[in-house]
């Protein structure tokens, strides 16, 4: 068996990663799960062209996701951080970075790294 390769883990990663945020908002319906999986291969061939980039996947992928969600179904993640007032989502900063963290621009806090929103809601966020 061959090792796998440094872009492969990071796709891999990136994928895991988004798919446990979406798991902890209940969100990770099949048709959800799909625009992950559209996302992965769109990157792919980003991180093939620029592979520095490798570690900035995570971040673009769940970025890729939030933006087809919410051109179908509406915000997400909901922040779990503001109480009242107009529901909002989080945002992943950087745009373009390594660590990638899910953030409340309102309350202007770091909610959770990407992939442990569930640590941030009790995993029980909202689609």
């Amino acid at each position: 068996m061959e090792p796998i390769s440094p872009l492969e883990q990071a796709l891999h990663a990136a994928r895991a990663l988004v798919l446990a945020d979406l798991v902890a908002g209940r969100a990770a319906e099949p048709d959800v799960v799909s625009l992950v999986e559209d996302s992965v291969v769109q990157r792919r061939w980003w991180v093939e062209q620029w592979p520095e980039g490798a570690g900035y996947v995570a971040g673009l992928v769940a970025q890729d996701v939030q933006d087809a969600l919410l051109d179908r179904y509406g915000r997400w993640p909901l922040c779990p951080v503001c109480g009242g007032g107009e529901p909002h989502a989080l945002e992943v900063e950087p745009e373009l970075g390594p660590d990638p963290h899910w953030v409340c621009h309102k309350a202007g806090v770091k909610v959770a790294p990407v992939g442990s929103l569930g640590s941030a809601t009790g995993g029980t966020g909202s689609s």
